[in-house]
């Protein structure tokens, strides 16, 4: 008669048996038990029965990984917090300089002396304590009426002349040279640099279109952090 043979021993496991025997002397049977107590498996073959880990003969299936976010901005991002620190770093410089009294920053409103300066550029300028003016130096200078009277700003090339008598003075673009020859108290400063376009910029009705445009990039930018 055949008997029932109990497949594990441990007396929390899981009660099985096996009864009676296998048709086929090289037939193997794995059996594993999962239960609230955990997992029981066992190897059966020839009659034989040996407690095993079901790990030895099934691989575990791979724990799934997330896959880290592919930030497809990181580029954009990069690039102009770059270009926001180094234009800080200009308008703390500049800022610096500006307050000292060693630059000066004016916008272009005329086109007298492209095509070296555009209207809507912004020239750089300095005292003529720090650069004595020369011919072919570019000077900022009060014009003034034959009374006296301030009318404008000139920002135009040294011709000929000098700083005791007075220079000769022309626009680029202007066919004869100015009728006023600036002296040292007229001179404001020497352009030492040009940046073009900006002046333009800096018009109220170019702020105006402006500030919402930034603020809307701004605003794009910052939901750029979300998108994967």
């Amino acid at each position: 008669m055949n008997k029932i043979l109990n497949i594990f021993s441990e007396e929390s496991a899981p009660q099985a048996g096996i009864y009676g025997k296998s048709e086929y002397s090289d037939s193997n049977v794995l059996l594993t038990i999962t239960s609230a107590a955990g997992e029981n498996s066992a190897f059966i073959s020839g009659g034989a029965i040996r407690e095993i880990k079901s790990d030895y003969f099934v691989e575990s299936a791979p724990a799934p990984t997330a896959k880290p976010a592919v930030d497809r901005f990181a580029g954009l991002r990069k690039l102009l917090t770059f270009s926001g620190y180094a234009t800080a770093i200009v308008l703390l410089v500049f800022s610096a300089f500006s307050f000292n009294g060693d630059i000066k920053a004016r916008i272009v409103m005329t086109g007298s002396m492209a095509p070296a300066i555009h209207t809507g550029d912004i020239i750089l300028t300095t005292p003529i304590s720090h650069k004595t003016p020369k011919k072919g130096d570019v000077i900022a200078y009060q014009a003034k009426r034959f009374n006296g009277e301030k009318v404008a700003v000139f920002s135009h090339r040294i011709m000929g002349g000098d700083i005791m008598d007075g220079f000769i003075v022309k626009g680029d673009s202007n066919k004869s040279p100015d009728s006023q020859k600036p002296k040292a108290e007229d001179i404001l400063g020497v352009v030492v640099m040009v940046i073009p376009f900006v002046g333009n910029l800096l018009t109220p009705k170019a702020l105006f279109l402006l500030v919402p445009c930034l603020f809307g990039f701004w605003l794009i930018l910052d939901a750029m952090k979300n998108v994967e």
